[in-house]
């Protein structure tokens, strides 16, 4: 089952704001990836694969009710960062209702944390694809 929730997107911000230089920031991405519900091998695959991420990423969702219903995502990625940015993302859409998802400006978020100035492109552009995928998953659902 999908339905469990990830630690709460105005809590890493406040956890990130506590930490002073990008290398203990670094870290604690590093641990949110850590905290991720285990990703059965058995949903990795090319339906559920992000494409665009240099690194490996693969994101399921499972919805609850019919009507603009709430959806919950797990997910992974073989990468210990690009792992902590997929925990951040799923904090900020994992467990809200579908019209919510696709409103949401994950971008103030993003520049809140930093995560433009300090992550790769290449991480920028995965990060990018993981939102875009959880945006197109709810619009579908509306």
């Amino acid at each position: 089952m999908i339905g469990r929730r990830y630690m709460q997107i105005d809590d890493i911000i406040e956890n990130f704001e506590f930490l002073d230089d990008w290398e203990d920031r670094y870290k604690y991405l590093i641990e949110l990836g850590d905290q991720l519900k285990p990703f059965p091998e058995s949903l990795q695959t090319s339906q559920t694969k992000v494409q665009g991420c240099v690194s490996q990423v693969w994101i399921s969702s499972q919805n609850e009710g019919s009507q603009d219903p709430v959806i919950n995502f797990i997910g992974t990625s073989d990468a210990h960062i690009v792992r902590g940015l997929v925990a951040i993302t799923l904090a900020i859409f994992s467990g809200k209702k579908a019209s919510e998802i696709t409103t949401i400006d994950e971008q103030a978020i993003f520049s809140k944390l930093g995560l433009s100035e300090h992550i790769t492109p290449q991480r920028s552009n995965g990060l990018r694809a993981m939102v875009a995928r959880i945006k197109e998953t709810a619009a579908k659902e509306l």
